[in-house]
């Protein structure tokens, strides 16, 4: 059992890029799950329309993500102001938001794909996008 606890010490704490990713992805997993989640009560039962809705929703996620990132996934900082980090984070996630966009144009529109699977081709590509610019940008010496 000690052995079993040194293990999970160890990938919660390394700094080793695969295991920061797959933190990262679960941090990404929460993330989702609150934008979308929001997107879809705003819309459904607060009457907001959808686009209002997917705005506050992004900012929510970005904001769990940010949060979780910072607590889970990468402990070394460049920068001393924290309002900084969080502006340079969220301006990587708002080019991600723009790589998806432009993604799922050229997959579904371009290239004939249903549109779920472009947005399946576009999640990936923005996800390693996401992490290796602000792993790169803002959390590494």
């Amino acid at each position: 059992m000690k052995k079993l606890d040194t293990v999970l010490q160890y990938i919660l704490h390394s700094q080793d890029t695969v295991y920061q990713l797959l933190r990262y992805t679960f941090v990404g997993g929460v993330a989702f799950v609150v934008d979308y989640g929001l997107l879809f009560c705003l819309t459904e039962f607060a009457g907001l329309h959808y686009l209002w809705s997917a705005a506050v929703a992004f900012v929510a996620g970005l904001a769990v993500n940010y949060t979780l990132s910072l607590l889970l996934v990468f402990t070394t900082h460049r920068l001393q102001k924290a309002w900084l980090e969080f502006a340079i984070f969220a301006l990587i996630g708002v080019v991600g938001l723009g790589l998806n966009e432009g993604i799922i144009y050229v997959v579904a529109d371009i290239l004939g794909a249903h549109y779920m699977l472009a947005k399946v081709v576009s999640t990936i590509l923005v996800f390693f996008w996401n992490f290796f610019a602000r792993k790169l940008t803002l959390f590494q010496k």
